[in-house]
């Protein structure tokens, strides 16, 4: 519960009429791991491909992202994100980025060592 209430505050940083949570999502996967098919994006996220599919729909008619032939096979399509998204996603990331950082550093030194001890638990459960 603690964790979720965390995640709704990190994301209350963003300006009204910002991308989603999905559509970030997607953009920071891109970023992190370079062109992907709509299947790929939907394993990474944990979302149907339906989802997925509205999601880069809506990524690429507002031109964070656009649609590229795969290299090794040209009967895929990849998708990539643009300028504006890598953008946009580094933006998004930094203001909650910058929330957290201050929130944090009101933290006594023995309770950020406890903070850093449950993130490797959160870490070691979520990697399971």
């Amino acid at each position: 519960m603690a964790v979720s209430r965390v995640y709704r505050r990190f994301r209350s940083e963003r300006a009204r009429g910002e991308l989603g949570d999905a559509a970030i999502g997607v953009l920071t996967q891109l970023r992190k791991k370079g062109p992907q098919t709509l299947k790929s994006l939907s394993d990474l996220t944990h979302v149907t491909p339906g989802s997925m599919s509205q999601t880069v729909n809506r990524l690429t008619s507002d031109g964070y992202a656009i649609r590229v032939s795969d290299p090794t096979d040209g009967r895929k399509v990849l998708f990539e994100p643009t300028s504006k998204g890598l953008e946009v996603e580094a933006s998004t990331m930094a203001q909650g980025v910058s929330w957290l950082d201050s929130e944090i550093e009101q933290l006594t030194d023995a309770e950020r060592d406890v903070l850093k001890q449950a993130t490797d638990l959160l870490k070691r459960i979520a990697g399971s």
